[in-house]
């Protein structure tokens, strides 16, 4: 039977807390169904470190896209190493999909159509790998960017799966502040200008003054890969799946 939560009470209640009482009170209340997401980059280690104080086996999912930084390869492989995280997965998609994306693009589908590259790299993977789960925790941030500065804490989708964002009320100085009091490590391309991190073909460093996510699909309107705003909660329309869109003729 699907799990019922007052949004309203628990979202005013955890508006207060601390991310490591709101980590542990999802933890209790959905293991073993329940997911972590983590793309493996410096601000990731804040919340992988709650994580591995909690439970350290909880499911970790990274979105292998094939089109991750070297850097970022082995930034994960020490952090699992040294947080001791022992069921990281890599989530790919469909790898006839994905080649015919790349064939169809002249083998660069994130600049013919960023957009769906995303969306076939990274949305339907975890659309697919969270119907496993009653829970998903992720990382992101109020204020990362306009497009996430809204966000509640607790949020359900249509499906019946609760999201937590344990650090939404945590600022770029808080995130600074945990690292160091836990002597994390930084992502090795962070002191080359890479605040936020995602494929390389699709990463810049940020430019000063911008906002932390400024480097991310730069010169094109886009500031989202989708995973956390094509998945609405409850309500929203949902984007077209892969079949429905190779039904309309689009390329992929």
């Amino acid at each position: 039977m699907a799990k019922s939560l007052d949004l309203e009470e628990l979202n005013a209640r955890f508006e207060k807390a601390e991310p490591e009482e709101i980590v542990s009170w999802a933890v209790s209340e959905f293991r073993p169904r329940i997911a972590v997401t983590s793309s493996f980059q410096t601000e990731s280690v804040v919340l992988l470190h709650m994580v591995s104080t909690i439970d350290p086996s909880l499911p970790i999912l990274f979105l292998e896209t094939g089109w991750h930084f070297q850097e970022t390869l082995d930034f994960k492989r020490e952090l699992v190493k040294r947080l001791k995280l022992t069921n990281v997965i890599d989530l790919k998609t469909d790898p006839r999909v994905r080649e015919a994306s790349i064939q169809k693009s002249h083998g660069k589908p994130y600049e013919k159509d960023p957009d769906h590259c995303c969306y076939i790299n990274k949305v339907e993977p975890l659309q697919k790998a969270l119907k496993n789960y009653e829970a998903w925790i992720s990382g992101i941030r109020r204020s990362q960017s306009k497009t996430r500065e809204h966000i509640s804490i607790v949020e359900e989708y249509e499906n019946g799966l609760f999201k937590f964002n344990p650090l939404a009320n945590f600022t770029s100085g808080d995130i600074w502040w945990y690292i160091k009091k836990h002597s994390l490590p930084k992502h090795p391309l962070f002191e080359k200008g890479y605040l936020s991190i995602g494929c390389w073909p699709c990463t810049r460093p940020a430019q000063p003054g911008d906002d932390e996510r400024s480097g991310r699909w730069a010169g094109l309107a886009k500031t989202e890969c989708g995973i956390h705003t094509l998945m609405k909660p409850k309500g929203a329309e949902e984007k077209p799946r892969v079949a429905e869109i190779q039904e309309e003729g689009r390329d992929i």
